[in-house]
């Protein structure tokens, strides 16, 4: 590792660092009760950066030999195409990672047979929900990362990463038509995990979802109050908003919330964080993938921009210290700004208190894939389950609803925040890769957003 950073530091970078990563992953997939895949993996190498000024130069081997690593910082040296021949009297200094996530079982110890108990028992809760389900989709995924990150200032750090989940993807169908519903329970955790979430009543969740759309009418179209339920509602945000929060977008100028730290760009009620820090959440990890310790990030204080999530890179860009957000897919791929563990904190009404406070309009209760462009906030995001209120009450199920706008409008508009937090976890994909992190929030209202519909 000494090596290759002065090999690097030499050609004339200023900064210089490795990301060593060792990476064990299984998943098993059923569908209607059927074993089909049995998966299991090791993935193992290094991937080496080399910075100047305000260009980053990435490239990754598998190929851990001596000569393999140091020709590939060679190839990082002639990229920069910098020639200082300075060298640099390197003393590793070891960082002290504190766990905050403890394992009980890691999943490589746990039978095969174990797992494929725990998939059988979320099929069944699903399958047997009702004899509109005519499929039911099983997925199970666990993985161990043990990574080793080391840069020219002298940092060494080591963590380790266990995440378990299950995917509950179930199928109703009737007169030609189908619906679906969704359980993806997943966490920081060993086997241990499914001693504290019912994967039975999880299958039935998700079946209950496609049964309830599959007899809804279609939802209106307009203008109108839209609640959006806690924990699967958190997506809104997490797209809408928290990529453009993100240095990829603000360090590029890319982003409707570059330059406004500060400012109130929210309403007075929102307040919002990213936290890495949470014990054995999804999206949680003792230091990111360039070493930095992990932290609460106050991004929107009552309304008012904080913080950005800023990698070193970012940082470097926008003369900013990283607030430990650097994350990457594995070593393939370079680090950048990711979020973590972002939600909305909760506020102080009860769900049941915006609902009545609603004379017409939608209740989203879970929602569904979306797109979002960071650099204008606009977004499109289909209600995988909704509800029509009127006169303040929750009156009957309506699907193929979507919401259409942009994330700067639908914080601003955000009147209502209820007491209710709750977390959902998701993969989410941008240039570095796809990465755990959790969504969540609690019930909120959008005073108006355009709901595309077919009624």
């Amino acid at each position: 590792m000494k090596k290759a950073l002065n090999r690097m530091m030499r050609g004339g970078a200023d900064f210089a660092d490795l990301f060593l990563e060792k990476k064990t992953s299984s998943n098993m997939e059923m569908t209607n009760g059927n074993l089909e895949t049995v998966n299991s993996g090791v993935s193992h190498g290094i991937g080496l950066r080399g910075i100047t000024g305000k260009t980053a130069i990435y490239a990754f081997t598998n190929d851990l030999s001596e000569d393999s690593i140091l020709s590939v910082c060679d190839r990082i040296v002639q990229a920069l195409g910098t020639a200082e021949n300075k060298d640099i009297a390197l003393n590793l200094k070891k960082r002290n990672v504190k766990q905050a996530s403890p394992i009980l079982f890691y999943p490589d110890k746990v039978k095969k047979s174990d797992k494929y108990h725990v998939m059988k028992l979320a099929h069944e809760g699903a399958f047997n929900y009702s004899d509109l389900i005519n499929e039911v989709r099983t997925i199970y995924l666990d993985s161990n990362q043990e990574i080793t990150v080391a840069n020219s200032e002298g940092l060494f750090a080591e963590d380790q990463r266990t995440r378990s989940r299950l995917l509950v993807i179930a199928v109703a169908s009737k007169e030609g038509e189908k619906e679906t519903g969704l359980q993806g329970p997943g966490a920081s955790m060993g086997f241990e995990f499914f001693n504290t979430v019912d994967v039975r009543e999880r299958g039935r969740l998700a079946a209950r979802i496609a049964v309830k759309m599959i007899h809804a009418d279609y939802a209106p179209a307009g203008k109108m109050p839209v609640i959006i339920s806690n924990r699967f509602g958190g997506v809104i945000f997490h797209e809408a908003c928290g990529h453009a929060l993100e240095a990829t977008s603000v360090s590029k100028n890319a982003s409707v919330f570059t330059g406004k730290l500060g400012e109130k760009i929210a309403g007075d009620c929102v307040s919002a964080v990213d936290d890495a820090t949470i014990p054995n959440a999804w999206g949680s990890s003792n230091i990111d993938d360039e070493g930095t310790p992990t932290q609460r990030t106050l991004l929107i204080e009552n309304g008012i921009l904080k913080n950005y999530l800023v990698d070193r890179l970012g940082g470097i860009r926008m003369d900013m210290p990283s607030t430990g957000s650097g994350r990457r897919q594995d070593y393939t791929y370079a680090p950048t700004s990711r979020m973590s563990n972002t939600f909305i904190l909760p506020g102080d009404y009860l769900p049941e208190e915006i609902i009545s406070e609603t004379e017409k309009g939608l209740y989203a209760k879970k929602m569904g894939a979306g797109s979002v462009n960071p650099s204008t906030g606009e977004f499109n995001f289909a209600v995988r389950e909704g509800y029509l209120i009127e006169n303040g009450k929750i009156v009957k199920p309506v699907r193929g609803a979507t919401l259409i706008g942009k994330g700067q409008d639908v914080i601003q508009n955000i009147d209502m925040i209820g007491n209710d937090l709750e977390r959902a976890q998701g993969n989410c994909g941008s240039l570095s890769g796809s990465v755990p992190a959790d969504i969540g929030q609690p019930t909120i209202r959008v005073k108006e957003i355009l709901v595309g519909g077919r009624s």
